[in-house]
């Protein structure tokens, strides 16, 4: 099964609860997260203090993306607010398996993200203590960016890697994902899909969630 997860990166921030709400309609899966310091990335988004708000509005698992320095400073705001999902950059953290280990003890979901650039090699030793692996499709700091092909090599050696490890750890894209990127990266491995622009820029937003799932989901079928 393909799982959607809205982006709010993309929605509008003067009507989040809304906004949540037609992603829900729609059929959203999850609800995910950027979090951004103007440092990692060059951008600045929320804190733990919207997270809980939006914690709030749905009961959907929140899916958060740790794009920040030092994340270990902020694993338990982040859960206490409400996150179901951590996840961090290994660019970021000189002590990963530290890091998702805390991430576990604090009850929520560890995820491990890597940039375009970062060979998915790299993450081998740490596979067995993920639950969710991101794949950046885009290099991370800004919405509606065009998808890098030649990142789907990636996201196809990240799911053979799992394979000869562990089950049931996810495999999530970030990044340009549409209707003709969807069933690109569902073939190459991915099962959790990450879209903002293409559904919250939407004159409808459930139909475009409705739609990417439509898109991505028949390779699963053939």
């Amino acid at each position: 099964m393909v799982r959607i997860a809205p982006s709010l990166l993309a929605a509008d921030f003067g009507d989040l609860r809304g906004q949540i709400a037609l992603a829900e309609k729609g059929g959203a899966d999850w609800i995910h997260v950027d979090v951004m310091d103007g440092h990692f990335v060059p951008n600045l988004t929320v804190g733990p203090v919207v997270v809980r708000a939006i914690r709030r509005s749905t009961a959907l698992p929140l899916d958060v993306h740790l794009m920040i320095d030092n994340p270990d400073d902020f694993l338990e705001p982040f859960r206490s607010a409400g996150a179901d999902v951590l996840t961090v950059h290994y660019e970021a953290c000189p002590n990963l398996h530290r890091t998702l280990q805390r991430i576990r003890e604090l009850g929520a979901k560890p995820g491990v993200s890597v940039n375009p650039a970062t060979p998915a090699s790299l993450l081998k030793e740490i596979l067995p203590h993920v639950d969710l692996v991101l794949v950046m499709t885009v290099n991370p700091g800004f919405g509606a960016q065009q998808f890098i092909p030649t990142t789907l090599p990636k996201i196809g050696e990240v799911a053979s890697m799992l394979r000869g490890v562990r089950r049931g750890v996810f495999v999530e894209v970030d990044g340009g994902i549409d209707r003709t990127t969807a069933p690109q990266v569902v073939r190459a491995g991915a099962n959790v899909l990450v879209a903002g622009n293409f559904i919250f820029a939407a004159a409808d937003i459930p139909a475009a969630v409705r739609a990417l799932r439509e898109s991505a989901e028949p390779p699963l079928m053939a």
